[in-house]
C-alpha cells in the first residue's frame, strides 16, 4: 500500500511557509546512505533514525535507505519484504547472482522507510580486488590493519556496484539523488562518480575526521585552523588514508553540506572545501495537547530524583530540598571536547559565591559519563537503603498514630499529643535517626571506578575541593553509567532524568552539532550550551536574546579559558538567584523554542541541498536561481516583551532574599503566558542568509560564513 506524500511544513504555527518550488518527487528515486542505518554506533543513528519520517512523508515509496547488514538489527529492526521497484530487485539480483548477499525490508521506526543492507561479510573475497580499484581509480592505498578502512571499502564498493546496475536499467528515467552521511559511505560516492555513475550526489560530514583527532589530542584548534600542516597531522595519527577517502568525497560530491555553520568553518580548513548547504540536526517533536503538562512532568521527576538525594546524602541532609537545584552534564567521556573542565572550575568558583552571599540555594550537579567501573560502591547503596528503611518506620509510626487519633475523635476527645505515642514508638524513632548518622561525608561517584587516581573528573573534584561537605553549597555526584529505570540507585530514564533536572550545563569545545542540549529544549529545561557547538550557533542565529528564553551561550571562541569560565559561572549564579516563577516562566519559553528543532522545519534544508544537487547533475531538467537569496533562510525570534530591558531588573540585588520579596515580584512582572506565546508566533523576522558576511561589514561572535 503506497504512503502518503503529506509534508506539513506549514503545521508549525509561526514558521515561514515552504515556497520552493516541490520537486517532482514521483519522477525521483531517493537513496539515503550511511554505516548508521538499522545499526546504532553513534549520533549520526539518531539523526537518520528522527529524520526518517519527514522524508517518507515527502517521498511514500520513492525512498530508500542503505546500510551494513547485521544480522542482529536485521531480525529485530527490520521486516523483510519485496522491493516495490522492478529495477531495484533487478540491480539487487544482478549483485546477488555474483556470489554477494544484500537483504531488503522495512525499518521499523516512525515512517517505516524501505532500507537495504549489504552483507559485508559475505563480499569480504573481493577486498583486494576492490583495494585494486580504489587505488587505479584515485591512488588512495588502504592498510590492511585497518578493519574500519577496509569494511568501509567493501559496503562503499557494493553501493556504487548497486547504483551502477540500477541506473543502467532506470536510464534516467526516473533520476536517481543520492545522499552520503560521512567517510565510511563517502566511499561508494568516489566510485560511482569515476565511473560516471548518471546521478546527483550529496554528501554531510557531521564533523571532520581530522578535527576529532585533533580536538581529542587537546590542540587549540579553533586559533590554529589555518595553521594546521593537514597532511602531516593526518599522517602522524595514521588515518592519511581515511582522510583521503573523506576529502576525495567532499570534492567529488554535486553538493556538500555539514551540519552547522562552525563545523563549516572547520571543513573549509579541513576539507578544502565551502559547505554548499548547511543541515542542522532536528528532533521528533511531540506537543502535549495541555499547554504546561510538560511543568508536570518537570516536577514528577524532580520528587524522584530529591529521593535519590535524601538517600545518597543522608546523615548530610541539612539543606532545604525545595530550595536545591540540580544541573547536570550527560554524554561520551570526552573530558575536554565536552567542557567539564571548565565546567568543574565554574563550580568550584560557583560554590565560593553562594558561600559568600550566605544564599539559601544549594546546587546538587549530575555527570551522566560512562567511565570504566565495577560495580555501585557499598557507601551509595547503603544510602538507599537507609532511606528505604526510614520511610518505613515513618509509615509505621504514622499508621499507630493515626489509628489512636481516629479512635480518640470517635470518642468525641482532643487526645494528649504526649500520650498518642508510647514509648516504644519513640525508641523506633530514635534507632531510625541513629542509623542516619554517618562518620564519612557523602560519596563524590556512585561506583567503584576502576582508574580512580588518574580519572580526569576525580582528580579535578580532588583539586577544587568539592567533596560533598557541610559547608559546600554545591555538591557534585558522579554517576559513570548511562541511565537505567532498572538501576537500584537512581531508576530513571535519562527523558525522565533530563525532566526533573532545572539546567543542562554543555561548555563543549568540540560539538559540531550537540543533541544534548537540544533534547533539553524540546523538554522545556534551559540548558547552557556554546559558540563552539552547531547548536549554539543556531540558536544565536535564530535568537535575539537566547538567556531570555533559557539558552544560555558560553563564548568559548573568542574569550580566553578563563574568561569563559567567569561568564558560565555567572550564567550559573544568575539561575540560582531566580524566584520559583521566574523559573516557570523561563521554562515555558524554553519549550516553545521546541518548533526551531522539529524536523518539519529544519527538513527544508535538506530539501534545498537534493534540489541544488539535482540542478547540478542535470542542468537540462533541474533549474534553481542562483541569484536569489536561499530559501533555506530561518527566522528570529525577538526578545520577550516580559524581559526587563536590563538583566538585573529581573533578579534580586543578593541571593539571600524572602518568600515574601518572592510574592512580590511574582505579582509585579508583567507575564502573561498566552499572549507572549502568541507575539512569539506573530512577531518573526527573517535573520541573515546562511551566506558570507557582506564586504566592510565585521564578522560578529556566532556569524559564520560557509
Amino acid at each position: 500500500m503506497p504512503l502518503s506524500r503529506s509534508l506539513s511544513m506549514s503545521s508549525l504555527s509561526g514558521l515561514p511557509l515552504w515556497d520552493q518550488e516541490e520537486l517532482p518527487v514521483d519522477e525521483l528515486l531517493l537513496f539515503e546512505i550511511a554505516w548508521e542505518v538499522t545499526n546504532k554506533v553513534g549520533g549520526i543513528y539518531t539523526v537518520i533514525q528522527t529524520k526518517a519520517k519527514i522524508t517518507v512523508d515527502e517521498w511514500g515509496e520513492n525512498f530508500f535507505m542503505i546500510g551494513p547488514y547485521y544480522e542482529h538489527n536485521f531480525k529485530t529492526q527490520v521486516e523483510q519484504c519485496d522491493p516495490p521497484n522492478a529495477a531495484i530487485k533487478a540491480a539487487m539480483d544482478s549483485i546477488k547472482n555474483n556470489g554477494c548477499q544484500v537483504h531488503f525490508g522495512r525499518w521499523l521506526i516512525e515512517g517505516s522507510p524501505y532500507v537495504i543492507l549489504f552483507d559485508i561479510g559475505a563480499a569480504a573475497w573481493n577486498l583486494d580486488r576492490w583495494k585494486g580499484d580504489l587505488w587505479n581509480t584515485c591512488s588512495i592505498g588502504l592498510p590492511y590493519h585497518d578493519r574500519e578502512a577496509n569494511d568501509s571499502l567493501i559496503f562503499g564498493s557494493l553501493v556504487a556496484w548497486f547504483f551502477k546496475e540500477l541506473t543502467d536499467k532506470l536510464q534516467d528515467k526516473p533520476n536517481v539523488v543520492a545522499h552520503f552521511h560521512e567517510w565510511q559511505a563517502g566511499v561508494g560516492l568516489v566510485l560511482s562518480r569515476s565511473r560516471k555513475v548518471p546521478m546527483a550526489t550529496v554528501f554531510t560530514t557531521h564533523a571532520t575526521l581530522l578535527g576529532r583527532y585533533l580536538c581529542a589530542g587537546n590542540a587549540d584548534f579553533y586559533n590554529n585552523l589555518d595553521k594546521f600542516d593537514i597532511d602531516r597531522e593526518a599522517g602522524e595519527r595514521q588515518i592519511y588514508h581515511r582522510y583521503c577517502l573523506e576529502r576525495a568525497a567532499v570534492h567529488c560530491s554535486h553538493v556538500f553540506t555539514t551540519v552547522s555553520q562552525i563545523t563549516a568553518v572547520e571543513a573549509d580548513h579541513m576539507l578544502h572545501r565551502k559547505p554548499d548547504v548547511v543541515t542542522p540536526n532536528g528532533l521528533n517533536v511531540k506537543k502535549f495537547s495541555a499547554m504546561h503538562e510538560f511543568q508536570n512532568l518537570h516536577s514528577m521527576n524532580k520528587l524522584k530524583i530529591q529521593e535519590f538525594v535524601r538517600g545518597h546524602f543522608y546523615g548530610h541532609l541539612d539543606f532545604n530540598l525545595e530550595k536545591t537545584l540540580f544541573f547536570f552534564i550527560a554524554g561520551r567521556y570526552e573530558f575536554s571536547n565536552k567542557g567539564a573542565d571548565i565546567f568543574l572550575e565554574s563550580l568550584s568558583r560557583l560554590n565560593y559565591l553562594l558561600r559568600v552571599h550566605k544564599s539559601d540555594v544549594t546546587v546538587v550537579v549530575f555527570f551522566i559519563m560512562p567511565a570504566k567501573t565495577n560495580n555501585f560502591n557499598v557507601e551509595s547503596l547503603k544510602g538507599q537503603a537507609v532511606r528505604k528503611q526510614l520511610w518505613d518506620t515513618a509509615q509505621t509510626v504514622k499508621e499507630k498514630f493515626g489509628k489512636r487519633l481516629y479512635e480518640a475523635l470517635l470518642r468525641g476527645e482532643i487526645p494528649d499529643m504526649n500520650k498518642i505515642l508510647d514509648r516504644d514508638d519513640f525508641t523506633i524513632m530514635k534507632r531510625a535517626i541513629f542509623a542516619t548518622q554517618r562518620h564519612s561525608l557523602p560519596p563524590v561517584t556512585t561506583h567503584n571506578m576502576l582508574d580512580d587516581s588518574t580519572d580526569p573528573i576525580l582528580s579535578n573534584v580532588r583539586r577544587i575541593g568539592l567533596f560533598n561537605s557541610r559547608n559546600d553549597r554545591v555538591k557534585v555526584v558522579f554517576h559513570p553509567e548511562f541511565l537505567s529505570s532498572t538501576s537500584p540507585l537512581l531508576p530513571m530514564d535519562y527523558e525522565e532524568f533530563v525532566r526533573g533536572c532545572h539546567l543542562g550545563v554543555f561548555p563543549s569545545y568540540y560539538e559540531p552539532w550537540g543533541y544534548t542540549p537540544g533534547e533539553c529544549t524540546v523538554m522545556g529545561i534551559p540548558s547552557v550550551t556554546t559558540n563552539l557547538s552547531g547548536f549554539g550557533c543556531f540558536m544565536e542565529e535564530h535568537i535575539s536574546d537566547p538567556s531570555a528564553y533559557g539558552i544560555y551561550i558560553v563564548d568559548r571562541r573568542f574569550r580566553s579559558a578563563d574568561e569563559s569560565c567567569n561568564q558560565l559561572t555567572q550564567f550559573m549564579f544568575s539561575f540560582c538567584q531566580q524566584s520559583r516563577r521566574q523559573r516557570i516562566v523561563q521554562r515555558n519559553r524554553t519549550e516553545r523554542l521546541s518548533d526551531l528543532l522539529d524536523w518539519r522545519y529544519l527538513g527544508r534544508f535538506y530539501m534545498h541541498a537534493r534540489h541544488l544537487a539535482l540542478s547540478r547533475a542535470f542542468p537540462e531538467r533541474f533549474k534553481i536561481d542562483t541569484l536569489a537569496p536561499p530559501p533555506t533562510q530561518g527566522f528570529r525570534y525577538p526578545r520577550p516583551s516580559s524581559v526587563p530591558p536590563s538583566p538585573s531588573a529581573s533578579l534580586h540585588s543578593t541571593p539571600h532574599h524572602s518568600d515574601a520579596e518572592d510574592d512580590d515580584d511574582d505579582d509585579n512582572e508583567p507575564y502573561d503566558e498566552d499572549e507572549e506565546a502568541e507575539r512569539d508566533r506573530l512577531n518573526i523576522k527573517v535573520p541573515f542568509s546562511l551566506g558570507a558576511v557582506p564586504e566592510g561589514k565585521k564578522k560578529q561572535p556566532g556569524e559564520y560564513g560557509n
